[in-house]
């Protein structure tokens, strides 16, 4: 699938936390990495994402799903999460992955966290790397939908256009988004 999208002129990503998963996706055509544990999960990811050559996706992560609601804990969760995010960019960068960073953030966060986040997103961008956003459908999104509307996924598809418009008003790189 990725092979036939790319040679039909489409830039492929790939979500993974694997690195011959990536490897086998950049092989097969994929033009960017989209690593939702920043290269923690896998170690030997740094080194794919440096012998490939591809844009690399660097999201925040703090445990993985199962952990990470008890890890959600910040004094001021823009500062830490920038500061954890300097971090593994300085380590990547050390293991030869260059400067082919784009920046998200991902796990360990509640609801008021992504709010704080998406309200000072000219801190993160403060960080020199193209800034991708996944608010699409997430929990948080709920808070802002009727109480008499579902507050499933596909209910807050109308949130989700919001806060990408809001995003895409403000030149953020890319927005991640279900339809």
């Amino acid at each position: 699938i990725i092979r036939e999208l790319a040679l039909e002129g489409h830039t492929v990503s790939v979500d993974t936390v694997n690195a011959v998963t990536a490897h086998a996706a950049v092989a097969a055509g994929a033009a960017i990495v989209n690593d939702v544990s920043g290269g923690l999960a896998d170690p030997d990811m740094g080194r794919v994402i440096a012998e490939t050559g591809v844009p690399y996706v660097v999201q925040h992560w703090r445990g993985t799903p199962e952990t990470m609601a008890g890890l959600a804990t910040y004094g001021d969760v823009v500062t830490e999460v920038i500061a954890e995010l300097r971090q593994r960019l300085d380590e990547l960068v050390a293991a030869g992955v260059g400067q082919r960073f784009r920046a998200g953030r991902r796990f360990a966060k509640d609801a008021a966290h992504n709010w704080r986040i998406l309200a000072h997103l000219e801190a993160f961008e403060a960080l020199g790397l193209r800034l991708l956003v996944g608010a699409s459908r997430k929990r948080f999104l709920a808070d802002v939908v009727p109480p008499e509307v579902s507050r499933s996924p596909g209910e807050r598809d109308h949130a989700t256009a919001a806060v990408t418009a809001l995003l895409a008003r403000r030149r953020i790189w890319g927005v991640r988004v279900h339809e």
